[in-house]
Formats: C-alpha cells, structure tokens, sequence
C-alpha cells in the first residue's frame, strides 16, 4: 500500500516527471517498489519515469474510482 504522499508522486511522474525534485524520500520507495524508473538523462540530471508496472497500478486505481 503506497501512503498518500507516494501516491501524489507517483502521479507527478506519470503527469509532468520533469518537475520532481530528484531528493524527494517518496521516489526511493517507488523505485524499490519498481514503479518507477530514472531514463537516461540528456545532458543534465536523470528524469524519473513510470514504467510498466507502475502505470498498471495507476490503471487499476483507475479502475476502482
């Protein structure tokens, strides 16, 4: 279960994932959880993104609303 703040992040980062602050304590706990994943940064720093089994939790929320 993701506490609300982990929940607000993961879709920050699904929505607009440049504006993440890269030292935020939720994004450790959704990378341990594999929902989401840095790219590979242009010049500059990492951008987070959802991967697959992120975007399937997002959708099954979705779902339940």
């Amino acid at each position: 279960m993701l506490s609300p703040h982990e929940l607000a992040t993961l879709l920050l980062v699904k929505d607009a994932p440049e504006r993440i602050e890269a030292d935020r304590a939720e994004l450790c706990a959704l990378r341990a959880l594999q929902f989401i994943a840095n790219d590979p940064p242009e010049p500059g720093f990492p951008v987070p993104r959802v991967t697959p089994h992120g975007d399937a939790f997002l959708r099954a929320i979705a779902r339940v609303r």
